[in-house]
């Protein structure tokens, strides 16, 4: 199977359902001339044109709103904001418009949109520019919450993004935009809301999203050679959330650490924490441990960054903590 870079499958995914329906589009702030502000978009202007592949000026909420009234008379607007901390200024019509138009017309009208980019922290761009809303998207309503981890799954879940009927917050990393891994040839689509085991284990379960991923891999590999046996889950999507398979492995492993790149007060995490002890409670052998960024603003300073992000030394913590090995 090939390998090709994380950009490559979200580009990919686009430019696939392009041709596969004419009334997809894609706009935002530098995708068409510049080719994407991360080259996400790199080509399409060139194969799609300047009607399809429409540059913006900084102006999140003017075409945010196109393209909610663009969704809502029969067009599949893909919105790309440069930051998801840029989709603050938009929120109105992402909160109060594309989410709510399904429920307020009685089901007359659905919002076919996606609204794309990169989310969280990548290096020294300080408090304004490091932020993660997953959760604060994810509490609304009629909206789904999509974070991929990898290649593979960042083009399977954009492509049913992109073909969903209902508007979707996809959310990336700029960290992640050069990542590798293998994606298939072939047409593939991956169901939001559907959590994926990626490595089966027995002592804990370790439960994330996005490029915290990659910090559960690297504390599994260290747990096991400590003979902690680490089940990973990775849930793809916040909204929906896979109870199930949370719940299940919970019943297996009677242990759980979550991870977020968020603040600790209303997180995803404290929300997975929640439905455990409502769903899991008997199955517990001990209280399950969030591990998420400080409660601050991010710091511009490297090591006040490192300081306040989760990290794998304070994921090996936990889990000692909750299988009752810590020296």
């Amino acid at each position: 199977m090939r390998t090709i870079q994380f950009r490559e499958a979200l580009r990919e995914a686009m430019s696939e359902e392009m041709r596969r329906d004419p009334s997809i589009f894609l706009m935002g702030e530098e995708v068409a001339e510049y080719n994407g502000a991360y080259k996400v978009s790199q080509g399409m202007l060139d194969e799609f044109g300047a009607e399809r592949v429409i540059d913006t000026p900084i102006a999140e909420l003017g075409f945010a709103g196109i393209g909610v009234g663009a969704a809502a008379n029969g067009l599949k607007p893909i919105i790309e904001f440069m930051t998801f901390n840029f989709s603050l200024v938009a929120i109105d019509q992402v909160i109060n418009s594309a989410a709510k138009i399904y429920s307020m017309s009685g089901g007359q009208y659905s919002c076919p949109i996606v609204f794309r980019g990169p989310t969280g922290n990548a290096g020294m761009l300080s408090s304004q520019h490091s932020q993660n809303f997953e959760n604060w998207f994810a509490n609304c309503p009629g909206l789904k919450v999509v974070v991929p981890s990898n290649p593979y799954d960042a083009k399977g879940l954009l492509k049913a993004s992109i073909r969903d009927p209902d508007p979707v917050i996809f959310m990336e990393s700029e960290l992640m935009y050069g990542d590798k891994g293998e994606v298939p040839e072939e047409e593939y689509i991956l169901e939001i809301g559907k959590a994926n085991i990626v490595r089966e284990g027995k002592d804990v379960t370790l439960v994330s999203f996005g490029k915290m991923m990659k910090l559960l891999y690297t504390a599994a590999d260290e747990l096991a050679k400590e003979g902690i046996s680490a089940e990973v889950i990775d849930l793809r999507s916040v909204r929906p959330i896979d109870y199930d398979t949370l719940i299940n492995s919970v019943k297996k492993t009677n242990r759980m650490v979550v991870v977020e790149e968020a603040w600790p007060l209303a997180s995803i995490s404290g929300e997975l924490a929640y439905m455990v002890q409502r769903r899991a409670f008997d199955y517990l052998d001990a209280p399950v441990i969030r591990i998420t960024c400080a409660d601050v603003p991010l710091p511009y300073a490297p090591t006040l960054i490192e300081a306040s992000l989760p990290n794998v030394a304070r994921i090996l913590k936990a889990v000692k903590e909750v299988t009752y090995t810590a020296a």
